[in-house]
This record gives C-alpha cells, sequence and structure tokens, in this order.
C-alpha cells in the first residue's frame, strides 16, 4: 500500500494515561499513520512495535526539538495532514502567590507550544492547500474558577488563538478546530499533584489547601468521561470532509457551556459553593 494514501496525523503529548495517547489509538483505528511524539519514546512503549504509530520524541518548548520531529516526519512520509495540539500541563495554585515561574512555564507549555507546531506546519499545508489543525482547549474556560487560573488563563488565550488561527488559514485550505474536553478520566491529577508539591508554602491561602489540593483532582471523578470514549468522539468529527470549528465533548461540557451564559453573579455564587472559596 502507497504510505501516502492514508491521512498522517501528529499528536504532541502521547504518553500512556493521556488524552493524546487515547487520540492516537483512535486516529490509527481510523486507518491513519499515527505520529505520536512526547518527551520521552519511553512514556510511549506500549506502541512502539504496533506499525501504526511513528513515535518521536517531540518537546514543544523546544523550537530545535519541533522542527527536529517534524523533518524525520516528512522524511517518512513527505506529509503531514493532521496537527493536533494535545501537549498540555495543568498548575493549581492562588494567582496572588503562585511562582512567576510556574505561570510561565503553564503559558510556554499550554500556549507557545502550540504556536510552535502551528509555525512549522502550516508553510507545508498551505503549499498543499490542504490541513487540518485541532488545538485541545478546556471547558474551564467557559466559567473560570479559583484554583487554576493558570491554566484556565492558557486555555483562554489558545481558544482565541485558535479563533484567530480559523480566519488566517481559511485562505490556504487549512481548517482550525477547537476541541473542548469536559472531564477526561487521564492521569492529569498525577501530574497535577506532582507540579503542586513543588509550590512554596501558602501564606494568604494556607486555609485553603485542603481545597487547593481537591482542585487538581476535580475532573477526575467517578463520572468524568473514560479518555477512549471522548477520543473516539472526537476523532469522527476531526476526520469529517467539513469538521466543525468547536466540539466539545465528555462531562460537564454542557453544564459548563451553561454556566458561560449566566449572570456574573450567578455564575460566582454557584462557583464559590462547589469550590470552597
Amino acid at each position: 500500500m502507497d504510505p501516502h494514501s492514508k491521512e498522517v496525523v501528529l499528536i504532541t503529548g502521547c504518553s500512556a494515561g493521556g488524552i493524546g495517547h487515547a487520540l492516537a489509538r483512535a486516529f490509527a483505528a481510523n486507518n491513519c499513520h499515527v505520529v505520536a511524539t512526547s518527551r520521552s519514546r519511553s512514556s510511549m512503549s506500549d506502541l512502539e512495535n504496533d506499525p501504526r504509530f511513528f513515535l518521536q520524541e517531540l518537546d514543544v518548548l523546544s523550537e530545535d526539538s519541533v522542527r527536529h520531529a517534524l523533518s524525520n516526519v516528512m522524511e517518512k512520509y513527505g506529509q503531514i495532514d493532521v496537527l493536533v495540539n494535545n501537549a498540555g500541563v495543568q498548575c493549581v495554585a492562588p494567582l496572588a502567590e503562585i511562582p512567576l515561574s510556574a505561570l510561565q512555564h503553564t503559558f510556554n507549555t499550554n500556549v507557545y507550544g502550540p504556536i510552535r507546531l502551528v509555525q512549522a506546519v502550516v508553510p507545508h499545508m498551505a503549499s498543499r492547500r490542504k490541513g487540518k489543525i485541532v488545538n485541545i482547549g478546556s471547558v474551564t474556560v467557559m466559567a473560570p474558577g479559583p484554583w487554576a487560573g493558570a491554566y484556565s488563563a492558557s486555555k483562554a488565550a489558545l481558544h482565541a488563538l485558535t479563533d484567530t488561527l480559523r480566519l488566517e488559514l481559511r485562505p490556504f485550505g487549512i481548517d482550525v478546530i477547537n476541541v473542548v474536553p469536559g472531564a477526561i478520566r487521564t492521569n492529569i491529577a498525577i501530574s497535577a499533584m506532582a507540579n503542586y508539591n513543588w509550590m512554596p508554602e501558602w501564606n494568604l491561602y494556607k486555609p485553603f489547601e485542603a481545597a487547593i489540593r481537591e482542585r487538581a483532582h476535580l475532573s477526575q471523578g467517578f463520572k468524568s468521561t473514560p479518555s477512549d470514549v471522548f477520543a473516539k468522539k472526537t476523532v469522527a468529527v476531526v476526520l469529517k470532509k467539513n469538521p466543525p470549528a468547536w466540539f466539545s465533548s465528555g462531562q460537564y461540557s454542557t453544564i459548563m457551556a451553561i454556566m458561560n451564559h449566566l449572570p456574573l453573579f450567578i455564575r460566582d455564587f454557584v462557583i464559590r459553593i462547589a469550590m470552597k472559596c
């Protein structure tokens, strides 16, 4: 079979246990060549011997790493049809006391990382007048609450950039899709707590310590949507000939959409009760 007869999908952040890993499997199940990337190949070791996957180490914080990985992909396949910007980090901390380095790292990963990939891939897609860029946002943007302001703000920035990219890239035949997950069952709480444990001891917010820690686990309740279910629905939408500009799925996605349209005083009241602040 001609390797170019299948769509080539590059996904960032494919470590086992995350949304990217589930998306990689779902795209592969839909007869795509999947370039699964992560900062470490060992985090994707279960995909290593499956010919549907081409594993690449890629750090979204490094332009050199992005260039090197994309060069390898072009050498192997000669094309990239779909870019999925999934790599991201959670950051739980009160904004008045968060170390600026943690805030900067969150934006560098969740905002500048996707733009590095976009700028690297767009010239190729524009030359073919064909391509899709999928940015993975978050429902927290719909009704930002306390303790995860850095994460919500970074995803809000990504949503805004996605809206702009959709308009700017349309003349070149490139579709841009904002995928907005709800509460999806992944290992994000583990990484969120690992990051949180590096935070300093709070001063003003010491009495809220338990509530802040609880925020790291918020999306991982027993009703959260399994990642494979979310991935299957998302891939079906992305692979449509004319995909929608916005797709949201998963636990809390409907509730958060409603919250987005509530008067602020009502939204704030609901969030204060829910988040114990």
